[in-house]
């Protein structure tokens, strides 16, 4: 069975807004904006580590891993506040399901946050299997969470491919053997041509045409 596989944040969702809100609750104030997305879509440490630089804080990486469980809660208690589907990407979701693709979710957020998010969006049945960044012991870009979003949604790693929006997902391609998509409507827009994907992917709308011509 032939399959899409999808990073979450930044490509399904844009999380980014509830993502720096949990961020700025464990710093001693709020310095992190709408400016600051593409390194939301980075992770909790990277938030973490740019609050503190801008803050002028003398920090270490230990202290970037007290914050980070501080962090994950706020998130949590928050998750679904503010995120929004990109436009089109549910309702290609269900047109490549229609078209006879296996779809599913492998993302850097750790699974049970991601399972959360998927829930509070009333989502989760619509993909066949979610990986996250804990599923495993390592994570994107090593290609292992990637072949078992393949795989427990029912499809072939050969028959596959990954939208996703960052370098990450590209080098995820790479490592998997597989065609990525990466799509221009997140922070970097069409900036993420330099990693050179297969495709970029402006809309949703234009994806089931797109996996119908790029996986065998």
């Amino acid at each position: 069975m032939r399959c899409v596989v999808f990073d979450l944040d930044g490509t399904l969702a844009d999380t980014s807004t509830d993502l720096l809100a949990a961020a700025n609750a464990c710093l001693p104030r709020a310095v992190l904006g709408p400016e600051d997305r593409l390194t939301a879509f980075h992770g909790g440490r990277a938030m973490l580590r740019l609050g503190f630089d801008r803050l002028g804080m003398d920090w270490s990486e230990a202290d970037v891993d007290a914050a980070y469980p501080v962090l994950l809660e706020a998130y949590r208690g928050g998750i679904a506040t503010h995120t929004r589907f990109y436009p089109g990407s549910m309702a290609a979701v269900e047109a490549l399901k229609s078209a006879g693709f296996a779809v599913s979710i492998c993302t850097n957020k750790p699974e049970g946050l991601a399972e959360l998010l998927l829930r509070e969006l009333g989502v989760r049945e619509a993909f066949g299997a979610l990986v996250g960044a804990d599923t495993f012991p390592v994570r994107k870009p090593d290609p292992v969470p990637y072949r078992a979003a393949v795989e427990r949604a029912g499809g072939v790693v050969a028959r596959s491919m990954l939208v996703g929006d960052t370098e990450t997902d590209a080098r995820t391609g790479v490592a998997a053997g597989v065609t990525v998509a990466l799509v221009t409507f997140g922070p970097e827009g069409r900036g993420v041509e330099r990693f050179r994907p297969a495709a970029l992917l402006d809309r949703f709308e234009d994806l089931p045409g797109l996996a119908g011509r790029l996986v065998a």
